[in-house]
Order: C-alpha cells, then sequence, then structure tokens
C-alpha cells in the first residue's frame, strides 16, 4: 500500500470520526437545551425539539458521505483499503468516551457507500472492538450523597436543588416530608436504620420528557440496594413540585416503556448511563435503554448484535406471526425472540383504499416522532436484512414471496428483505380478549378505551381502532401498533349521523348520508367496539362517551386552544396528591 494511499485512508477515517462528533455535539446541545424549555413551561418547543433531534444522524450522516463522495475517491477502494480504513478509525477511537456510537455511524456511512456484500467484521463493526467500562472514570454521570454526615432530611433537600432550576420550588419542605414519609411507609428498612454504608446516588442529569423533569437514582444501605424515580412537575405558576416517589420496579419499566416518547438526557458517556440504568431496569436491554434516552441508531446496532447472537445460539424457525393478517403488512416472528418483524406488502386490501406504500412509511413516520404516551409502539426501522432462508418455515417463505415479492430477494442461501419494521411482540388484542376471564375482560377494555382517549390527548386519532390492532403487554397494558390509518385528532372532521329522510333505508341497512375522507362518525363505532357481546357491557360502562361526537369535538377544541394535558407514566395512585400525609 503506497504512502499516498496511507495519507487517504487516514483523512478518510478523521472525515468520518468529524462527521460523528460533529452529529454529537448537535445532539448534545438541543438535549442540554430541555432544561431551560421545561423551566418557561415551553410545551410547544418541547415537542418541537424532539421532533428535530430525531432527524440529526441522519442529516450528519448525508452530510459525510457527500464529503467522501466529492473529496476522495473512496468508492475505488479495495478490500485491503476498507480493512485499513476500520484500524485507522479504530486507533481514533482510543480514550474516546462515545467509542461505540463511533462505531455505529462509522457502519452507517460505510453501508450507504458500498455493496452489502462487504458488511462483516473484517470491514465494518459488526462486533465492537471497544469496551466501554470505566469509560467515565474522569468524567462520572453520576454523583454520592452520604446521609451519615449531613442528615438525611438534608441529604433530600440537597439532591432535589442540585439541579439549579430556574424555577423556585412550591413548598420544597413539604417535598422532603413526604418523600421521607412514603419511604417510611414502603421499605424494608427505614432510612434512620441505616448501614454504615449507606449512600444514595443520583444521575447527573435530570431526565425531561414532555412536561415533566425526572430525577434518577438509587439508595444504597448494606446489601439493599432500591432504585427510585422522583418526577418534578410545575403547578400554574411555574412552580416546582415533587409528584410522587416510585420505587417500583414495575413502574420504573412503564416509564421507559418501548411505547413512549424519548427522554432528553445530558451525558458525555452514554455507554456509563445506559448500564446505571439497566441496572434498576433488569428487563430493559441496552438496546431498549439506548432508544429510551434517544440514541436510536446505537439501539439499532445492539438489538441487531443481540438478534444474530441469538439466531446463532437458537434452533426454532421463523414463522407467520399469530393473529388475523394484516390487510397492509406481512407479520412474522422467532418464538424464542420477543420481536416480530413486519414487511409492507406489494398490494393491500380492497379496504385500503387510497393508502399507498409511501403513506404507510410516512404514518410511522409521524408515529416515531410523536409523543406516543404509552400506548404507541417504537418500531425500528431496516434497509437490507438478511435472514437465513433454513430458518424460515415454507408457509412463511410462501407468504414472502406471495404478498412481499417486491421487498424480498434470495442470495443464495439468504433471504434479503429490502425494507422492515422490527417492534416488541405482544398478544393481539382480539386474542387476549377470546381467552379472558370476566375480571381480565373488564380490566382490558378499561384500558382499551384509556388507550384511545389517552392517544387522543396527543393529538392522534388511531383510525383503524378493530381490536386486532391492538396488542396487550406483559404488564397487561393496551399498546396500539397499526399505523396505516393513523393521523392527528384535529385533521378530522367528527360528525353526528344525520336522520334518514326514508325509514327504510336504515332498514334496509344501507348508507343515506355522504362521507368526505376525513369525515368520522363516532356512532359508527359502536359495531367494532361492542362488536362481542362479552365485551359491549364493560365498554359501555367506562367508554360510552367514546361514541359521542361530542366528545371528539371538545377534545379537538382543547388542543387548538393550545391545552396539553397531563398522561402520567405511572398509576395516578401514586401520585402525592392522592395519598394522605
Amino acid at each position: 500500500m503506497s504512502r499516498e494511499t496511507k495519507k487517504t485512508i487516514k483523512a478518510v477515517a478523521k472525515t468520518i470520526l468529524d462527521g460523528f462528533e460533529k452529529h454529537f455535539t448537535l445532539f448534545s446541545e438541543i438535549t442540554a437545551g430541555a432544561q431551560a424549555r421545561f423551566e418557561r413551561a415551553d410545551w410547544p418547543a418541547v415537542q418541537q425539539a424532539s421532533r428535530d433531534r430525531i432527524y440529526y444522524y441522519a442529516q450528519r450522516v448525508d452530510e459525510t458521505v457527500q464529503i467522501l463522495q466529492t473529496k476522495f475517491r473512496i468508492q475505488h477502494f479495495s478490500d485491503e483499503n476498507f480493512q485499513e480504513l476500520k484500524l485507522r478509525y479504530v486507533r481514533l477511537l482510543l480514550n474516546h468516551k462515545q467509542p461505540q456510537l463511533a462505531e455505529s455511524y462509522y457502519n452507517t456511512v460505510f453501508c450507504k457507500l458500498f455493496h452489502r456484500s462487504y458488511y462483516n467484521n473484517d470491514n465494518i463493526f459488526v462486533r465492537s472492538s471497544m469496551s466501554s467500562e470505566y469509560l467515565d472514570f474522569d468524567d462520572m454521570v453520576y454523583h454520592n450523597y452520604y446521609p451519615a454526615k449531613h442528615g438525611f432530611r438534608a441529604t433530600i433537600e440537597t439532591i432535589l436543588k442540585s439541579f439549579n432550576l430556574e424555577n423556585s420550588f412550591f413548598d420544597l419542605k413539604r417535598d422532603v416530608r413526604r418523600i421521607i414519609h412514603y419511604l417510611r411507609q414502603n421499605l424494608p428498612a427505614r432510612p434512620h436504620h441505616a448501614n454504615l454504608n449507606f449512600y444514595i446516588t443520583i444521575l447527573n442529569s435530570l431526565f425531561f420528557r414532555n412536561k415533566a423533569a425526572y430525577i434518577i437514582g438509587k439508595a444504597v444501605n448494606g446489601h439493599e440496594v432500591t432504585p427510585f424515580i422522583v418526577p418534578l412537575l410545575q403547578n400554574s405558576r411555574g412552580e416546582i413540585y415533587v409528584d410522587t416517589i416510585l420505587l417500583d420496579e414495575r413502574e420504573h419499566s412503564k416509564i421507559f416503556s418501548f411505547s413512549r416518547a424519548y427522554f432528553m438526557a445530558q451525558t458525555d458517556v452514554p455507554s456509563a448511563t445506559v448500564s446505571f440504568l439497566q441496572n434498576m431496569l433488569p428487563t430493559k436491554t441496552s438496546a431498549e435503554v439506548y432508544a429510551a434516552i434517544g440514541f436510536h441508531k446505537q439501539s439499532k446496532t445492539a438489538f441487531y448484535r443481540d438478534f444474530l447472537y441469538h439466531l446463532n445460539h437458537s434452533e426454532d424457525d421463523l414463522i407467520i406471526a399469530p393473529g388475523i393478517k394484516g390487510m397492509v403488512m406481512m407479520v412474522f416472528t422467532l418464538p424464542s425472540y420477543p420481536y416480530v418483524f413486519k414487511v409492507i406488502k406489494d398490494k393491500f386490501a380492497p379496504q385500503k383504499k387510497g393508502i399507498t406504500r409511501q403513506t404507510v412509511i410516512e404514518k410511522y413516520q409521524l408515529v416515531k416522532q410523536h409523543d406516543r404516551v404509552g400506548r404507541m409502539a417504537d418500531s425500528m426501522e431496516y434497509s437490507d436484512v438478511a435472514l437465513p432462508r433454513n430458518r424460515m418455515t415454507q408457509e412463511l417463505l410462501d407468504e414472502l414471496f406471495a404478498t412481499c415479492a417486491n421487498s424480498i430477494e434470495q442470495e443464495g442461501d439468504l433471504i434479503l428483505i429490502k425494507h422492515l419494521y422490527i417492534e416488541r411482540r405482544m398478544q393481539p388484542l382480539n386474542l387476549f380478549i377470546s381467552h379472558a376471564n370476566d375480571q381480565e375482560l373488564e380490566q382490558v377494555i378499561l384500558d382499551y378505551g384509556n388507550a384511545i382517549r389517552q392517544m387522543v390527548a396527543a393529538n392522534i386519532f388511531p383510525g383503524d381502532m378493530l381490536y386486532k390492532n391492538f396488542g396487550v403487554t406483559r404488564n397487561k397494558r393496551v399498546v396500539f401498533y397499526d399505523y396505516d390509518e393513523v393521523c392527528y385528532l384535529t385533521e378530522c372532521r367528527f360528525r353526528t349521523i344525520p336522520a334518514s329522510p326514508f325509514g327504510e333505508a336504515v332498514l334496509s341497512g344501507g348508507q343515506w348520508y355522504s362521507a368526505q375522507p376525513n369525515d368520522v362518525f363516532p356512532e359508527e363505532f359502536e359495531a367494532f367496539f361492542c362488536s362481542h357481546p362479552r365485551v359491549r357491557e364493560p365498554f359501555m360502562k367506562y367508554h360510552k362517551e367514546l361514541l359521542d361526537p361530542q366528545f371528539w369535538k371538545q377534545k379537538q377544541a382543547a388542543i387548538n386552544s393550545g391545552v396539553q394535558e397531563n398522561v402520567f407514566p405511572y398509576s395516578i395512585d401514586r401520585r402525592f396528591v392522592n395519598q394522605k400525609f
């Protein structure tokens, strides 16, 4: 390899890393601005910043690719050049605080430039080359507090004030008293029974999302470790108050759910923050935690590595997912892996008139950049995914080639899927209902209606609200996952069905009224909301108003007037305002 070639390779490696560092700087700047937006209670700006941040990564990648294509003749690199480029890049990552993220950026740029036949660990980072341990050795992502030195009450007050919020607390002393009272009532070992090594660890950054800021930490008392989350809210005067303290792992999991919007939390060492969070969220993968704090590409990298590892250490086959087949998506799954894979069909069912492939892609993007309020599943979007043919049932292969031929190619022993979405697997709501006892049915129908209400509060109209389009999580929470008809609530025109001029029109089942594309008649919902006799009673008990056009119009009016409802990611019973002190 000539000296000139080595020089070019070195410059290319530096250009890619420069692109990543520009991205991370801009990402960090918009994230750091979350505190000021919270302090001002500028909720529209909060939503806009969340949308903008999602696009930063792709914009920087496109910039880097353009520089490489115009400044260097990188498209003429040989296999030897690729391997040298990766080695040069690895050297640049020594002592870097975000090496795994930088590796993922390298992968993205490389895959934009070269054919997938080069996608192996010799050329890209199929496996990471860097350890993430102790990357925050000189810049810790958390701070320890020692109550034995200053007193438990004073320590809690110090923690609440440590984030230097410009807003004053409404009643800081009251908040401290409530926290202490709640801990004494709910911890097995009371704070005043402290071990010699009793201390409290707090992540340095507040976690901002929607109208709340969250303090995240853990209390260590001997061998007892108690993770906790403290939500901070504002009253109408902009004063801060502690809404509750959450000690239950299930509540923590809900707050970091795949069905919620992404946090804004400042960190220079993301791997250290993720490691801290994973210790308090044992059911969450690193991919899910990276996604929760906005590092979507690293989330996809972590997921894909885990999936490949699982494929290599399992024997079951990919199968068509249980449930009613989709009209727009072909869905399959690996039974031993808790995810589903969704491919857009070549042709849609006649009922989906007017919906195109591009429409579906745009709807999924709308959901990704919107507040999902814990009721819409997040999805990971992939291109050119190669799966082993011998791990697919013949039934699945036949279905893929019959319904998605334009998105499928066969390359030797591999099936290449050009474009797909991956989501957490849930039990379809219609299947859950068919096997539920009376108590389970009432609870799930209550939550189904609440899911619709909370999406509506976030200015989302689900469109197709059939039970088959919702899933039930392991925590029995109802989540929507079919987005081809989703739209903003404010785009709809909710109408009352006009009286029939001819009584026989009703009797014959004919439709005597005209409708425009955005017209919605809530009275028609009864046909599918109450399609099953067992469902009708609980639905009408809790959610009858969903059949009233006025309900929907009132929600529209509130949104248009700038009202942003509070949708709590934890049980309202946990709120201090609903407890006795």
